[in-house]
């Protein structure tokens, strides 16, 4: 079976509504695409020094996505995020971090993402193999009771010694604490262009009021794309996003700026519409959109990462940033899981709608 039949077989009976869609309200050729040229058409012109470019370089030209203009990173800071026990018992082999970068050098990840610890400790083995990308904030869950905060783990000048190409850092847009950590962030992200380093902003909603008891906005296209603008305003060069899974954030909850017809305009309820609405609000994806690929379900999870890198792709995005689905597994089964991801953004077959 070749790649592009892999595929379809794993979308099943929807394979059409994810392979056939055409975007008509944001249509594709309003958009900076994904190409070989990437980086020199989209920071060529800016304020990015020589060393930033040349980093981002780094990370776009590594592994089996290399000069494609997309990106497949592999991202384990859930040792912090959600407890070390609770993301490592199945395969306890991942705690010894060096079996973290292994997976990520054996799938062909374009880079790995990770903790200052994981990746300090085996940095003179693999900084010059992989492209390094430090975490450089997290939430810990030790705080009884748990409360959504990102905090700072370490200095970028400390990623900077070890290596790294870029840092990265997640900022809970919405939550009581969001300015100070966008205020941490945009002087880190600042420091870390001075230094010649690449940055990638985790553009994540938290706010109890987000869920209802109807429907949970947090994944909304219309707050995860306004999201993403105050990312790309801070000067990421690359955002993480999870997929949108619904709308009218905004119009639900009866809050900011909105009117139906920036809905009607904007998008539609499809999946890749409302991809599209996040990648249009990346500088119309001039600045890269990457997806998440969630949380481990088992046996469903090759074909609910393929659909995700599917309309991802599709929507205009840059390409997926999947950890708990490939680590979660044993090793070969993550190696194969990741690859299988990567075949979407190498099929010709499969375009920008």
């Amino acid at each position: 079976m070749n790649p592009y039949e892999n595929i379809v077989e794993y979308l099943g009976v929807k394979a059409p509504l994810y392979l056939e869609h055409v975007c008509e309200k944001i249509t594709k050729d309003k958009l900076q695409t994904p190409s070989i040229h990437t980086i020199d058409t989209i920071f060529g012109n800016s304020n990015r020094n020589p060393q930033v470019i040349r980093s981002l370089s780094q990370l776009y030209n590594h592994g089996n996505l290399s000069g494609t203009g997309y990106l497949s990173i592999l991202p384990v800071d859930q040792g912090i995020e959600h407890s070390a026990s609770f993301s490592f018992y199945n395969y306890p082999n991942y705690f010894d971090p060096e079996n973290i970068i292994k997976l990520a050098l054996e799938a062909g990840c374009n880079g790995v993402a990770s903790t200052f610890g994981v990746l300090a400790l085996n940095a003179r083995k693999y900084a010059h193999k992989i492209p390094f990308i430090v975490k450089i904030n997290h939430n810990e869950l030790l705080t009884y009771p748990n409360k959504y905060d990102q905090t700072l783990f370490g200095t970028v000048k400390e990623a900077w010694n070890m290596g790294a190409v870029a840092v990265g850092a997640t900022i809970y847009f919405g939550s009581n604490n969001s300015n100070r950590q966008l205020k941490e962030i945009a002087e880190a992200f600042a420091e870390a262009h001075n230094l010649g380093m690449a940055t990638i902003l985790w553009c994540y909603l938290r706010n109890e009021s987000f869920a209802t008891t109807e429907q949970d906005y947090h994944s909304a296209a219309d707050l995860t794309s306004q999201a993403n603008h105050l990312g790309v305003t801070m000067q990421a060069d690359i955002i993480k996003q999870k997929l949108p899974t619904t709308n009218y954030g905004f119009k639900k909850l009866q809050f900011g700026k909105y009117v139906d017809s920036m809905y009607e305009t904007l998008t539609t309820e499809h999946p890749i519409d409302l991809c599209r609405l996040q990648v249009a609000n990346c500088y119309m994806g001039k600045i890269g959109l990457i997806n998440s690929g969630g949380g481990s379900k088992g046996a469903s999870d090759l074909s609910e990462a393929i659909k995700t890198a599917v309309i991802n792709k599709r929507a205009g995005g840059s390409g997926l940033i999947l950890g708990r689905k490939a680590f979660q597994r044993p090793f070969e089964e993550g190696v194969e899981l990741i690859q299988t991801v990567q075949s979407v953004y190498l099929e010709k077959k499969i375009s920008v709608a």
